[in-house]
């Protein structure tokens, strides 16, 4: 059952709160320089895959391959457009080389590991968990081939090895298979998964906060006087996600329209700036992206379920 707006801004209102803790855990030093990173590989080596392989976990149905096609159709319908949109605006820039291709990658790939999953488990529960999986699943394949390729431009240094190897995609894979074979995870392996793959949503939100912390006040200046960076959010927050809306009248169920969109708008992907230093782009510039997403956010995502629910009706 999906939430109703009241009860989805109240979930919305215990992320934040969640995300506040990371925050003030960051600046009393709780949290130290090094968590960030201890955060982001301990939810993607262990609590991610954990999660979608115990969502996953289901009955085979003629529904959820339906369910399926859906999510995989507006995914790359989304993903297609945000790439021609993108390269266009980067286009249109007067940014310099090192910035372009951080523009560029700013506006097609959003958070949808980490938030993602948290918003669509207060929408949906595990059902959330499924969708947002089958969802992610051509992203996960764009943002480590084109999304290095943008930074490289060079299509030899996509590993491919390590796409198929990275634990995101491993874990869908795998799950997948047992979701489509007549077998399921004995009780004491599913019961250890759900334990260790719902820390995902607090452990992202704190991540977050601690991300947001790390910000200085002349950061803050920057951010708001750059006009590409209010385009490229403008665009990544509202203008993609809303460009999923026609699909509500191809009587798409409304809990995968609402998956769809809400996850659309993820803020800019933090992925971005690992890559921007990783292939020497303007890593700073690619922070400051983020950073404004996710502050937005806190605006956009409710913004965006009160115009699908609303739609819905």
């Amino acid at each position: 059952m999906v939430l109703d707006v009241g009860a989805f801004l109240q979930e919305m209102l215990m992320l934040y709160g969640i995300a506040s803790v990371g925050f003030i855990a960051r600046k009393i030093g709780v949290l130290n320089k090094d968590a960030n990173d201890v955060l982001t590989q301990l939810i993607l080596y262990i609590t991610l895959p954990a999660l979608i392989l115990f969502s996953l976990d289901i009955s085979f149905s003629i529904t959820v391959v339906k369910e399926f096609l859906w999510l995989i159709t507006m995914s790359l319908y989304i993903l297609i457009i945000s790439c021609f949109l993108a390269y266009w605006m980067k286009r249109r820039s007067q940014l310099s080389e090192k910035q372009k291709s951080v523009y560029e990658g700013l506006i097609i790939f959003g958070n949808q590991g980490f938030i993602g999953y948290a918003i669509s488990f207060i929408l949906l529960g595990e059902q959330g968990i499924i969708y947002l999986t089958m969802f992610n699943l051509c992203y996960l394949i764009l943002i480590w081939t084109y999304g290095i390729y943008l930074f490289s431009k060079d299509s030899n240094t996509i590993n491919y090895k390590n796409i198929f190897l990275n634990p995101g995609i491993l874990a869908t894979l795998i799950g997948i298979l047992i979701f489509l074979l007549p077998i399921s995870f004995p009780v004491i392996i599913s019961g250890g998964l759900e334990s260790v793959g719902k820390m995902t949503i607090p452990l992202s939100m704190m991540l977050i906060g601690s991300l947001i912390a790390n910000v200085k006040f002349k950061e803050l200046t920057l951010l708001i006087k750059n006009i590409y960076l209010w385009k490229s959010a403008v665009t990544r927050l509202i203008l993609i996600p809303l460009l999923l809306l026609p699909f509500a009248a191809l009587s798409v169920p409304f809990p995968l329209l609402v998956i769809g969109v809400i996850v659309s708008g993820m803020p800019s992907a933090p992925t971005i700036s690992l890559y921007s230093h990783k292939y020497g782009a303007d890593a700073f510039f690619a922070s400051l992206g983020v950073l404004l997403t996710t502050l937005l956010c806190i605006i956009t995502i409710p913004f965006l379920y009160m115009i699908v629910n609303f739609l819905s009706n």
